[in-house]
């Protein structure tokens, strides 16, 4: 495909990709026989021009958007504007992100292989090159109450998750309602799907949040201060490495968030209590 600035649509979880979704027999507790649906993974293969950069098992629903939002957040392309064209092709299982011209990493870099559920393959220290603390001069805010009936939304949309659950989230939203609802069995490769959307759609990403169902960790702390993104939300708990960089890095991260229960570990300054 094309890359293009355009105006972008709001993205859902794609419920109508049957082919991830399986229905099995299995035994319960009560000896009976019941069905269930299972979530399928497969390898897709990342190239960055005519190396490979890595292989990573994804649901693979947005292949494009997950191979650039995985280099964007790695700091091996910076902008849309380097981007000459993605492929997809679905029978070899491989994207291709073609850059206008050669990139360092290309030969500076080993081929890694990422698994569903940790965080093989994120290179931490060419993150943390590309990063610095977000922006307090001209400080974006946002409503408790919206936030609130945002995430009520987000839990309430028909997704993989509540189908057959073994998934993550990661969502874009904006100070009214969801953009980008991302799943995919590892919340690292949700969160690139994000990335990947904000870079390949041109999103100002400074007055969006980050709502994620994983938990708070340094890797999901690095890659929403990668995107710009100010706030990070999540239901689940935190580290302590992540609520340090969070504070670092001046990113509002709010955890625990459950109903009208949450905490907030950094930059409560961007909250409005409504």
């Amino acid at each position: 495909m094309k890359i293009k600035q355009k105006n972008f649509k709001k993205i859902l979880p794609k419920l109508k990709m049957k082919e991830s979704i399986f229905n099995e027999k299995v035994i319960n507790e009560k000896n009976e026989s019941q069905s269930i649906s299972l979530i399928d993974e497969k390898i897709l293969t990342i190239y960055l021009n005519k190396q490979e950069i890595l292989s990573a098992m994804t649901i693979c629903d947005y292949p494009e958007y997950l191979a650039v939002g995985f280099l964007f957040n790695q700091n091996m392309i910076n902008s849309l504007s380097e981007i000459k064209e993605v492929e997809f092709n679905e029978d070899l299982s491989v994207v291709v992100v073609r850059t206008s011209k050669a990139t360092l990493f290309e030969t500076n870099n080993k081929k890694r292989i990422k698994t569903s559920g940790c965080a093989m393959g994120t290179i931490f220290g060419e993150m943390f090159e590309k990063i610095s603390p977000l922006s307090s001069e001209k400080l974006n805010t946002f409503s408790l109450k919206k936030i609130k009936g945002i995430v009520k939304e987000i839990n309430q949309t028909p997704s993989l998750y509540l189908e057959a659950g073994a998934i993550h989230g990661s969502v874009l939203c904006d100070r009214k309602s969801m953009l980008a609802y991302m799943e995919d069995v590892g919340r690292h490769n949700a969160v690139d799907k994000v990335s990947g959307f904000i870079v390949m759609e041109a999103v100002d990403p400074t007055d969006k949040f980050l709502y994620t169902t994983g938990r708070l960790t340094t890797e999901m702390v690095l890659k929403t201060v990668s995107m710009g993104i100010p706030l990070l939300v999540s239901r689940s708990g935190f580290t302590k490495s992540a609520v340090e960089l969070a504070r670092k890095f001046n990113l509002t991260m709010v955890g625990r968030f459950r109903g009208n229960r949450f905490m907030c570990v950094s930059g409560f300054e961007r909250i409005v209590l409504d």
